[in-house]
């Protein structure tokens, strides 16, 4: 999959690694690249097309995936954290980081899978997280989202190989975005997260971990989750 060239399209391009999924893209050479979110006027970044998109409307997918039928590299960006525990938490938030991480996700790839098969294959990158492969008190319904969301990235690689369809998924601890503000944490550069992802999937790797954090918790599953819990406790 070589970037040069190609038709891209990012879900939730007006801010964070979104908006640096687009820029990057058009800087390396994409032929066409269609920066979406639910309110396009929002965009701001030279050289894209801009399309609304809401990935948790169905009608919406289905008309984006009308406009942009030429597409070869969908990168599903477009999230949410509401911050929610499961136990006590508000469930209509729970669900919502459902609908977008996962539903939504799902959504995109069943409309958008045909369009890139049409057009030789292509690629899709989903944006997953650390917490993929860990729970984190005060994000739970997240860490939920974003387990779903890293088996449907499996799976639906295993479904798409057929027709040529790269499936990469990309993992990383924080990076410094509106939605990571309120953490004092280390935090990468979103823009040195979407060089690593798009020179992965130009080396056309299933699975890209952009920082240590998502390194050190992937190796982790491998041993009793509670040493994991308990060195990230000190």
């Amino acid at each position: 999959m070589r970037i040069s060239g190609s038709i891209a399209l990012v879900t939730g391009a007006n801010r964070g690694i979104g908006r640096h999924f687009a820029g990057q893209l058009v800087e390396r050479g994409a032929a066409k690249v269609y920066a979406t979110a639910r309110r396009p006027e929002q965009i701001d970044i030279p050289g894209v097309e801009r399309l609304r998109l809401d990935i948790t409307d169905p009608r919406s997918v289905e008309e984006a995936a009308a406009v942009a039928s030429d597409v070869t590299l969908l990168v599903n960006n477009a999230g949410i954290s509401t911050y929610t525990n499961l136990v006590n938490g508000d469930l209509g938030k729970i669900r919502s980081e459902l609908d977008t991480h996962f539903w939504g996700t799902l959504s995109m790839v069943r409309v958008f899978a045909p369009v890139l098969g049409a057009n030789g294959g292509g690629a899709i990158l989903n944006v997953l997280s650390a917490l993929s492969w860990f729970s984190y008190d005060g994000a739970n319904a997240y860490a939920v989202a974003k387990a779903a969301e890293w088996s449907l990235t499996n799976g639906i690689r295993l479904e798409l190989a057929g027709q040529g369809t790269l499936v990469t998924g990309l993992h990383l601890g924080a990076a410094d975005t509106d939605m990571m503000a309120g953490y004092d944490v280390d935090k990468m550069d979103p823009a040195d997260v979407v060089r690593a992802a798009l020179d992965g999937v130009e080396a056309g790797r299933v699975e890209v971990l952009a920082d240590e954090s998502s390194t050190y918790v992937k190796a982790s599953l491998a041993n009793d989750p509670s040493d994991f819990y308990t060195s990230t406790a000190r």
